[in-house]
């Protein structure tokens, strides 16, 4: 029987060689495919393991030097105050000048500093024993891991001025610490004998920064952020966002050459301040139901251009609900108002005084 050869083209008439080739075929081509998909996988494992030591040995190092750059920030800039050991948290105070009792609450992201600096504390120390309290996390003062919430903190300040003797107390709240202003004469309102709430955020708003913000607040993932990436992440926004604070005025010079930055800096800080910023918007929607509760004076002062709590939506909303309010508004200034116009802030917390007087 005649067959043509597979060589010269043509195919077999045998079925079973036809299979055969077939078979052959199949195992050639089997055997050219199989080590490509081999070797890619290996050569993934061989790059794979260089990829995760040479990340862990970066952010070990990030870890390392930021720690550093936290001592070096603490030696530089050690306490400026005294400590109170207040239900199992460090609190780092600054207590200065005689007469009655005028607690400053400072907000989001800063310390007792940003009321020292100011020049608003020369000119009450005159006048009033002033109390300043670094909240939880910020300056000297420790953050155990709970929920730092606006009543938390008014609590633990009831508790430290109970400690300092302090029966009743004028008390000015910045920014964030409006919310603790509030939440204190809400939680004990034998204490507080009037409320002066400048550039306050009191009503819930969508906030971009709260996104921005909040990550190292996260468990696990924000703590090795803010061991590793935040810090220098934060170095290098910190100029912006001091700016932004300001606008449109300048930044005084006296906050560049005088205001500790490099504290802000520090992971347990950072951290402080995420979690503010993450519980602002909650904080806001739990307190304004309460906000026609408050029976002290209250005198709300703001800058007419504040870029960082908008003037209508917040302060100017909340004086039309606080019958009896005084509200205060300063052209041409921004969110820090203190270190801005110290004289008029100075003046407000002195008609507060003498309206509560008794």
């Amino acid at each position: 029987m005649r067959r043509w050869s597979v060589d010269t083209g043509g195919f077999s008439r045998n079925p079973a060689s036809h299979v055969g080739e077939a078979t052959n075929l199949s195992k050639r081509t089997h055997g050219k495919v199989r080590p490509s998909r081999l070797t890619s996988r290996s050569g993934s494992r061989r790059w794979l393991g260089p990829l995760v030591l040479g990340s862990a040995a970066a952010l070990g190092a990030a870890a390392i030097y930021n720690r550093k750059q936290a001592q070096d920030a603490e030696y530089q800039h050690p306490p400026i105050g005294r400590f109170l050991d207040v239900d199992g948290v460090r609190l780092h105070y600054v207590e200065l000048g005689q007469g009655d009792p005028l607690l400053l609450i400072h907000g989001n992201g800063t310390m007792v500093q940003d009321f020292t600096v100011s020049g608003l504390v020369d000119v009450l120390a005159s006048r009033y024993r002033v109390i300043i309290i670094d909240r939880p996390g910020y300056g000297y003062s420790t953050r155990p891991r709970q929920l730092w919430t606006p009543r938390a903190h008014a609590r633990l300040f009831h508790s430290a001025l109970q400690q300092l003797g302090v029966e009743r107390a004028v008390v000015y709240g910045h920014s964030w610490g409006t919310l603790v202003a509030v939440a204190l004469a809400l939680e004990a309102p034998s204490l507080v004998r009037g409320l002066v709430l400048a550039s306050g955020y009191y009503y819930p708003t969508l906030r971009a920064d709260t996104f921005l913000l909040s990550p190292p607040a996260i468990p696990v993932i924000g703590d090795l952020m803010r061991y590793t990436v935040s810090p220098p992440l934060a170095r290098a926004l910190l100029p912006i966002m001091i700016r932004r604070v300001f606008e449109p005025a300048a930044v005084p010079e006296r906050f560049e050459r005088l205001f500790p930055k490099a504290l802000m800096l520090r992971p347990l800080q950072l951290r402080a301040a995420a979690e503010d910023a993450a519980l602002m918007t909650p904080s806001a929607m739990e307190l304004e139901r309460h906000y026609r509760e408050l029976r002290v004076p209250v005198t709300i002062v703001t800058g007419a251009d504040d870029q960082i709590a908008d003037v209508g939506r917040q302060s100017a909303r909340l004086h039309r609900e606080l019958l009896g309010s005084e509200f205060i508004s300063l052209p041409g200034l921004g969110h820090m108002i203190h270190h801005l116009d110290p004289g008029a802030v100075a003046s407000a917390i002195d008609r507060i005084a003498q309206r509560s007087a008794v």
